[in-house]
């Protein structure tokens, strides 16, 4: 496969260069990915923003914008040829639950949902994973089995791995996603004369107890696979019903 190789801890981050190492034995990888750490950035794009690509090396480049901007460019200029699945991380730190809303792992990963195959997004449950040699050689398992899903316009899967050796790891799960709590306060970091300063940590801690969920299955020691459907639209089973609400035809 032609296969576009994002994130959003940055072209050079770890993760992203053991998965670049991992995909390259088997397929065509092109790495695309933001200059500097974008975590957070969902799938925010530089609107009439100018957008610096420096190419690092063959099939590596660097982008001063978000993960977005790097699969949108990769798939309608910088590369060549034509893209059939965008990959995306590994990620340092887990992208559980409600995190998808904001991941600028999986935000990278969206733009795929048009091509061959369905995108994957890959996280670990640490910043400084114990063993991502391994972990990439099992994204690479993983994106070969994600490649044999019935092509769909809406379908994104989303991975994420505990921080263990290979032999303390159970199996793999397929997952809903998990709840947070409530969001944590914004720090006051400082005030000057009228303005304050906030940083935003954490988007609320995840709850326990979540049967079936990716939450439950990083606690006990699995892989964790959730397939995310994009299609925003409400199920057409209940439309009377949201007719009858809004008094509409």
């Amino acid at each position: 496969m032609n296969i576009l190789l994002t994130n959003d801890d940055g072209y050079n981050a770890p993760g992203i260069t053991e998965l670049f190492k991992s995909l390259s034995s088997e397929h065509t990888v092109f790495l695309i990915a933001p200059k500097e750490n974008c975590s957070g950035m969902s799938a925010a794009i530089s609107l009439r923003k100018e957008i610096e690509v420096e190419e690092i090396a063959k099939n590596i480049f660097s982008v001063s914008g978000t993960p977005a901007d790097c699969s949108y460019l990769g798939l309608l200029s910088v590369i060549p040829g034509s893209i059939e699945m965008i990959v995306s991380g590994i990620n340092l730190g887990a992208n559980l639950g409600e995190d998808i809303f904001y991941s600028g792992t999986v935000g990278a990963s969206i733009a795929g949902r048009r091509l061959d195959y369905v995108p994957v997004a890959f996280s670990v449950a640490a910043y400084n994973p114990k063993n991502l040699r391994f972990i990439a050689e099992q994204s690479l398992l993983i994106t070969n089995q994600v490649s044999k899903l019935p092509s769909d316009q809406n379908l994104l899967v989303n991975v994420n791995f505990p921080d263990l050796s290979s032999s303390d790891i159970r199996g793999i799960r397929i997952t809903s996603l998990g709840k947070r709590g409530v969001p944590d306060t914004p720090d006051l970091i400082r005030t000057k004369h009228s303005s304050k300063f906030y940083s935003f940590g954490p988007s609320g801690s995840l709850l326990s107890g979540q049967a079936g969920t990716d939450i439950q299955a990083i606690e006990q020691n699995y892989i964790s696979i959730s397939i995310l459907d994009y299609n925003l639209s409400a199920d057409l089973v209940h439309w009377d019903f949201y007719k009858e609400v809004f008094d509409c035809e």
